[in-house]
């Protein structure tokens, strides 16, 4: 696929984003902005190191910065685990339909297209996670830091998810879609409210409630 999406600049990937290239689409702007949550949780995290005020959860905060860095680049992996996977599916719909092994590649393919989105719920479930521990532990200076993560990564899943519902409206083993739609579901469902609960925390922290 030559260079790396990630290895792009922010306008060169906007760029490529924006234009009529079939990558980056959807599932990579998902996995980049649950990134960018992810990232936001470690600059608090950063900018807690070293301060006497928070030298008794120091430990703790460098164990959810280990964690976050996981978490991130395991993300910014997936922007291109969801590229390489639209490839071959883009290919099955150009199979004849006449073509006998045209249902069987497009199965295939589509079911293979859901592992990115999925796995970019579950990081951006762990990042959330995160981000609950570092609103607690981390610097004060840096909850607006925190919030915003949490919206990203909430954004990210909400997006991840729609990737994931896209291909299984296609696959006709309803018995695989309908169980790969309730781990969507459920994890949309708990870490995004948990996300929501961060953010409206540190609204209600910076606005004084």
């Amino acid at each position: 696929m030559g260079e790396q999406l990630t290895g792009r600049s922010c306008a060169d990937f906007t760029a490529l984003l924006a234009s009529k290239a079939p990558v980056p689409g959807g599932g990579g702007a998902a996995a980049l902005v649950g990134a960018l949550g992810a990232a936001l949780c470690s600059m608090a995290g950063n900018f807690t190191l070293g301060r006497k005020k928070y030298a008794a959860v120091e430990p703790d905060i460098r164990a959810l910065l280990e964690e976050g860095e996981q978490v991130r680049t395991r993300l910014l992996a997936l922007v291109e685990a969801d590229a390489e996977a639209f490839e071959p599916l883009s290919r099955a719909y150009s199979i004849p339909k006449d073509d006998p092994s045209r249902e069987t590649v497009l199965e295939q393919a589509a079911q293979r297209a859901c592992a990115a989105p999925v796995e970019m719920l579950e990081q951006c479930a762990r990042a959330v996670e995160l981000l609950e521990q570092m609103l607690e532990k981390g610097s004060v200076m840096l909850a607006s830091d925190v919030g915003c993560g949490a919206v990203c990564c909430r954004a990210a899943m909400e997006c991840a998810a729609m990737n994931v519902y896209v291909n299984t409206r296609t696959l006709k083993n309803r018995v695989v879609a309908e169980a790969l739609e309730r781990k969507a579901d459920g994890l949309l469902k708990e870490y995004g409210a948990r996300a929501e609960a961060v953010a409206g925390q540190v609204t209600a922290q910076l606005r004084g409630r």
